[in-house]
C-alpha cells in the first residue's frame, strides 16, 4: 500500500513540473504577442511565483506571476509583470517607457 502512495506522489510531482513548463510556454507566447502589438522588443522572462488560488468566478486555479524585460527604444530595458490564471492571461502591468 505504501508503494501506491509513493507512486502517486511521484506522478503528482511529475505532473506539476509538466504543468509549470506548459504555463511558462503560454506566458512566453502571450507576452511576445503583447510586445509585437505594442511594438516593443521582447528581451527575457522569468517566473516569480506560482500558487494555488480559489475565487468564486474561476474556482480553484493556479495563479502564476511572471516578470519580463522589454525595450521601447532598443537601448534601455524595463521590467513588466504578467499574471496568468492557469493558461489564460489575466493582467499585464508595464511601467512608463521611452519610445
Amino acid at each position: 500500500m505504501e508503494n501506491i502512495y509513493l507512486l502517486l506522489l511521484v506522478c503528482l510531482i511529475f505532473w506539476y513540473f509538466i504543468f509549470l513548463r506548459k504555463v511558462a510556454e503560454f506566458a512566453r507566447h502571450h507576452i511576445r504577442q503583447y510586445c509585437q502589438q505594442e511594438k516593443l522588443q521582447y528581451l527575457a522572462i522569468a517566473r516569480v511565483s506560482s500558487r494555488l488560488r480559489f475565487n468564486k468566478r474561476m474556482g480553484l486555479h493556479w495563479l502564476s506571476i511572471f516578470e519580463f524585460e522589454f525595450s521601447g527604444d532598443g537601448e534601455s530595458k524595463y521590467t513588466g509583470r504578467a499574471m496568468l490564471q492557469n493558461y489564460k492571461l489575466a493582467d499585464i502591468d508595464i511601467p512608463a517607457y521611452r519610445i
